[in-house]
């Protein structure tokens, strides 16, 4: 009875955790969404929003990170559990960092609104960009719930795509600023939110790396990308 209570006390810990980790994730999927819309709109009230609204989200990664290691210490769980609750640690730290991320774009829509609307459609040049990270990370967040290790190599896969995407926005804005020398300032500003972008995506990918981590107990975090006939 005492090893059965303990397992279901350790249940219960660890989905009032998880729960908290969607919480969390939910909180910075509208934050980066907002912030999108902000650079969309130039919505100087909402970007401070989104800014101020950082704080929350650094304060649940606290909260979890300690909620964790209380677990860790009191349950003192093994193999998939313990990966579980690793992998769980470091999402929260992916989140949070997806929230800083997340402020960067809601600091540049704030002075890019400031400057004055470029001559080009500063949104439309990271559109496609930032459509393919919220679905990345709404989709990892989905990996991480169910724990699909087969959604989570395809996501992983997709990240590729977004490094391309931002590679030809860096290309194409390299392009523009010499040809017209005045849009230097606003294109440097759109180049930094697409680099935020881009790194959100990672951030994305590393969940989905860890979801694979705790179903497969491997880490495939800096493996160089498999061979284009293995994939065949």
């Amino acid at each position: 009875m005492p090893a059965e209570h303990s397992s279901r006390q350790y249940e219960m810990d660890l989905e009032a955790i998880r729960s908290k980790v969607f919480a969390m994730g939910g909180l910075v999927e509208s934050q980066f969404r907002e912030a999108m819309d902000c650079f969309r709109s130039g919505d100087i009230p909402r970007a401070d929003a989104v800014m101020a609204g950082d704080e929350a989200v650094n304060r649940m990664e606290i909260v979890l990170d300690d909620a964790c290691s209380h677990l860790i210490v009191k349950r003192q769980p093994a193999a998939v559990d313990l990966r579980l609750v690793m992998a769980t640690i470091k999402v929260v730290a992916d989140l949070e960092r997806i929230g800083d991320e997340s402020t960067k774009i809601a600091r540049v829509s704030k002075t890019v609104s400031q400057r004055g609307f470029p001559s080009f459609n500063h949104y439309d040049t990271v559109r496609v960009i930032s459509t393919q990270a919220m679905a990345m990370l709404h989709d990892s967040l989905d990996a991480f719930a169910r724990l699909d290790g087969s959604q989570a190599r395809e996501l992983i896969a997709q990240d590729e795509l977004i490094d391309h995407e931002f590679r030809s926005i860096l290309r194409n804005g390299i392009t523009f600023m010499m040809e017209d020398p005045r849009t230097i300032s606003a294109m440097l500003d759109t180049l930094w939110v697409a680099k935020a972008i881009e790194r959100i995506g990672d951030h994305a990918k590393n969940i989905a790396e860890y979801v694979i981590y705790v179903v497969e107990g491997k880490d495939i975090r800096h493996q160089p990308p498999a061979p284009k006939d293995a994939l065949s």
